[in-house]
């Protein structure tokens, strides 16, 4: 584990001391610190925040931790030995990040957390999705659906990825709703694909075959929906399982085309890229943001996919 965190500290070093000898002396130096570059969301954030850099004349400096928490903390301790200009944080354990979050402030160096929120963290602003408020919204969704094409009762099994605080949120929000709707509604396990995707695929095969006549299924990240689309499809149950989940993937669209996934949460993670760099910018010129900037989510459906299948050509 130790060397795991020398060669993570080492690996953002040498993309900072790149990064600082391209850079003028004038210009502002950012990094990024993202969970991985497998999923197709933490890419999008990246692209958006690449866009936003160079649109104000920024460096952006990129540091994937490939799902290790620890490899987090190291990063961030290198970027503040560089003396970057701002700090942009998805985390993967929101209190373990917090000390270097904190080392950072102490530093003069801001940070902003996308997509997962700090706790009582010293971050300067955290931009991204109410998740609790958008696990509701599926909820409350699900529900109906359940209510209108199920006879009102139906059973559910989880796809989740349990290191993940905003994917836990996804779910309380999800449970609240659904119990809160009246409809009888059973929830089976809730299995851990550690956002990543093989592992996902694993687990909802598992709990498919430990539940063979569940109904549903809920996935609360693309990795965890991409294994639920793959799991279904590998075991032939489009027609008797349905689908809800998170973060469009191609996978995802077709099963929507196909009449088996039926909601997706669409989050817009470019905007929350961009609006993390326009926040640093800010910041660095010794203006003021908002703690918390909430980009808005949609609800993904056969009636309003068109708009959205231009991301995966």
């Amino acid at each position: 584990m130790r060397l795991s965190r020398l060669l993570a500290a080492c690996v953002a070093s040498a993309s900072m001391f790149a990064a600082l000898g391209a850079a003028s002396a004038s210009a502002e130096t950012f990094a990024l610190v993202t969970i991985n570059q497998q999923a197709l969301f933490f890419n999008q954030i990246n692209d958006g925040a690449k866009a936003a850099a160079r649109d104000a004349g920024a460096k952006l400096v990129i540091f994937d931790a490939n799902n290790v928490p620890s490899a987090q903390n190291d990063a961030i301790e290198t970027y503040i030995t560089q003396k970057v200009d701002g700090i942009i944080l998805v985390a993967i354990d929101v209190n373990g990040v917090k000390p270097a979050i904190s080392e950072a402030k102490k530093a003069g160096i801001p940070v902003v957390a996308i997509d997962a929120q700090i706790p009582d963290g010293d971050n300067a602003a955290f931009i991204g999705v109410d998740n609790e408020k958008a696990g509701e919204e599926i909820g409350k969704f699900y529900a109906d659906y359940v209510k209108k094409e199920m006879g009102g009762k139906a059973s559910v099994g989880v796809i989740g990825a349990l290191n993940s605080f905003i994917q836990n949120q996804r779910l309380d929000g999800f449970k609240k709703a659904v119990k809160a709707s009246g409809e009888d509604v059973e929830f089976l396990d809730t299995v851990d694909g550690q956002n990543v995707q093989d592992v996902a695929l694993g687990a909802a095969e598992n709990l498919m075959t430990a539940n063979p006549t569940m109904g549903t299924l809920y996935a609360t990240g693309e990795p965890a929906l991409i294994g639920a689309v793959s799991a279904v499809e590998s075991q032939g149950r489009q027609k008797d399982i349905k689908v809800f989940g998170w973060d469009l993937t191609a996978q995802a669209v077709k099963g929507i085309d196909e009449g088996w996934v039926e909601a997706v949460v669409q989050q817009d993670p470019a905007a929350e890229g961009k609006a993390a760099v326009e926040a640093l910018m800010k910041l660095s010129k010794g203006g003021t943001v908002d703690k918390t900037i909430y980009i808005p989510v949609t609800i993904v459906t056969k009636e309003n996919v068109d708009k959205f299948r231009g991301m995966f050509k």
